[in-house]
């Protein structure tokens, strides 16, 4: 489960290799220090995920405090340049406003989709990681689809029905 947790970390942790290695030995030490937590009924892969998207949560909590305190650097990350119309959009350039636009997502959106069209957890799972429903997580997705498609349709839908993948990896 190393590498599947390392690139959820990944990708919840602003494509940050060290901070996702950081956080991959962090969280395997907190599992180490206190297995009487794990809960045998639950599979070990849904237990190891719903540690690690606390910890997600723990550090955008953190970061926004930050960014409170640096109203300055929070508006300048949200402010990034966009496409001209016309200009063609290469696929890195999606990929790139896609990671952007999953970082503006709310912690729980942007981790159910991560761990749905990044990591391929069923629902069942995902589910059971945050302790909430099929039919919430189901839910979330297809919001979290719905605002993502709203925030890039910038690429056009012709560009987005020819990427789809882009976004299910």
């Amino acid at each position: 489960h190393h590498g599947r947790v390392l690139n959820y970390f990944h990708r919840m942790l602003w494509q940050d290799r060290e901070r996702a290695q950081d956080f991959l030995q962090e969280l395997f030490t907190k599992i180490a220090r206190r297995p009487e937590q794990y809960d045998a009924s639950r599979p070990f892969v849904t237990w190891l995920f719903s540690v690690a998207n606390n910890m997600c949560k723990n550090e955008y909590r953190r970061m926004q405090v930050r960014r409170k305190a640096a109203p300055q650097l929070a508006y300048e990350a949200e402010t990034s340049t966009t496409p001209q119309a016309g200009r063609s959009v290469d696929h890195a350039h999606f990929r790139s406003r896609l990671e952007q636009e999953l970082d503006r997502l709310d912690p729980d959106q942007k981790a159910t989709f991560v761990m749905r069209y990044h990591e391929d957890l069923p629902i069942k799972e995902i589910a059971a990681s945050f302790g909430c429903s099929e039919g919430t997580v189901k839910s979330r997705l297809f919001y979290t689809l719905k605002k993502l498609a709203e925030r890039l349709k910038e690429f056009g839908p012709e560009y987005l029905n020819t990427h789809e993948r882009s976004i299910r990896p």
